[in-house]
């Protein structure tokens, strides 16, 4: 238990309770506990890689006002670490005079376990936590000012935490940025004597100005990431304290990083080009050989048709696409030159250029024939009401000789006026019907022929 009274030299704070042996000797044992984490963590903090770096950097922007600070914090840290020692030794000593301490040693043991110790600041170092005016949390706010071991403890831990959280952000960036940078500009390069290989080149192809910008951008953004590597620091959005809680700020990587996999894969493309030009363009040859064929064909039909049906509108026949075969004669100029990155997107519009010729052609060819079409379906159907009346024994019916020749020699004449024949072929189908109603009748009731 404490004894009660004031202690002395404690003028302007509350009488610190006189500490019977045993508080003051667990007192010790908890501060120097705190004396061993606290030098173990500035000794560590002391020998961060981060530190060095920070150190030895030519930095700039945010992390070079917040390491200024930092830098500040430390040269306090220390300070108050050595008031924590003198402190402690000096209690230890006291303490160590007499294995049973007198009333005079426990009232002065009080006194340094509770009374406080005056500690000295810098007013340059910058409280992130607290407000300007220092405090616990805060740093310190000035010379001359007085605290407890306790708080001198909580003043280190909050100073340390800072100083760490400065250290571990930038050791982060540095850690994971600039090598990650490399990596993209290593494929880059690969990407870029690919590119060249091919004939992309800057100015000459959009996938080239790609490349350069591309470039410029890791550049800039390794050397950013360098001088400046709290600036791609985010920090934790769970609202943790702990040193280091956030992560690095990949925005700009990743978006290189995207843009670079789009011009890989168009190089790609490009390269799937060289290696089957030849082949897509024979096809292409083949396609619009085809094509032209068709509409050949198509025109002679016209001319069979406007010479055979008569009364029936045809449609013209264009030609074939002469800016089509100018395209691939380029196609072939530029495979010839080895202009893949022009080759490229020329042989994929020809491509579709190509089907939807070989299409209009044959449906040019369809509407052209479309008369002659319709002239063999109605010779079709003659014939089959021909052989159909043949079959059931009326061949020598005078009225249906007399249609079938009409619309026979209205069919096999040139040239054909398919609506007259169209009629005529109508009437010879009426009188088959007609002659072949009552004969299906009679056969159905062969009664009544005998009752006639």
């Amino acid at each position: 238990m404490g004894v009660p009274g004031p202690c002395p030299g404690s003028t302007g704070r509350h009488p610190a309770p006189v500490l019977d042996r045993e508080e003051v000797d667990r007192a010790l044992a908890r501060l120097g506990a705190e004396y061993e984490a606290i030098e173990t963590s500035l000794l560590a903090l002391q020998d961060h890689a981060g530190r060095r770096l920070l150190e030895g950097a030519d930095l700039s922007g945010t992390t070079k006002e917040r390491w200024a600070v930092t830098e500040r914090s430390i040269t306090v840290l220390w300070s108050h670490f050595d008031t924590y020692t003198a402190a402690l030794e000096s209690a230890r000593e006291l303490r160590a005079r007499r294995r049973w301490p007198s009333p005079e040693d426990l009232v002065e043991l009080s006194e340094l376990l509770h009374g406080g110790v005056t500690v000295t600041g810098e007013a340059g170092v910058a409280a992130e936590d607290g407000g300007p005016d220092g405090g616990p949390e805060g740093g310190p706010a000035g010379p001359g000012e007085r605290l407890t071991l306790e708080e001198l403890v909580a003043r280190i831990n909050g100073l340390y935490a800072r100083s760490l959280d400065v250290i571990v952000a930038a050791d982060a960036v540095w850690s994971a940025l600039p090598a990650r940078i490399d990596l993209l500009s290593a494929e880059l390069r690969r990407t870029r004597s690919l590119a060249h290989s091919v004939g992309v080149r800057p100015g000459e192809h959009p996938a080239g100005d790609d490349l350069e910008r591309i470039t410029d951008e890791l550049a800039r953004l390794r050397g950013q990431v360098i001088a400046d590597p709290l600036a791609f620091w985010v920090s934790s959005s769970t609202g943790s304290s702990a040193p280091g809680g956030g992560r690095p700020d990949t925005v700009r990587y990743d978006r290189a990083a995207r843009a670079l996999e789009g011009v890989r894969r168009e190089i790609e493309a490009v390269l799937d080009v060289r290696q089957d030009a030849e082949r897509r363009l024979m096809q292409l040859r083949d396609v619009l050989s085809r094509a032209d064929r068709t509409l050949t064909e198509a025109r002679q039909a016209r001319g069979e048709v406007l010479a055979k049906i008569a009364a029936s509108e045809v449609p013209a026949v264009s030609g074939p696409s002469t800016a089509l075969y100018e395209q691939l004669a380029a196609a072939a100029d530029y495979r010839r030159r080895a202009q893949w990155h022009r080759l490229s997107p020329l042989l994929e519009s020809l491509e579709e250029q190509a089907e939807d010729e070989l299409h209009r052609a044959r449906e040019s060819l369809t509407a052209v024939t479309a008369p002659l079409a319709v002239r063999a379906e109605l010779r079709g159907r003659l014939d089959a009401y021909k052989a159909k009346v043949a079959r059931h024994g009326m061949a020598g019916d005078p009225l249906l000789l007399e249609r079938y020749d009409a619309a026979r020699r209205m069919l096999w004449s040139a040239p054909c006026d398919l609506r007259v024949a169209e009629q005529a072929v109508w009437r010879y189908q009426q009188a088959a019907a007609e002659a072949l109603v009552p004969e299906q009748g009679d056969r159905q009731h062969p009664d009544r022929r005998g009752d006639a």
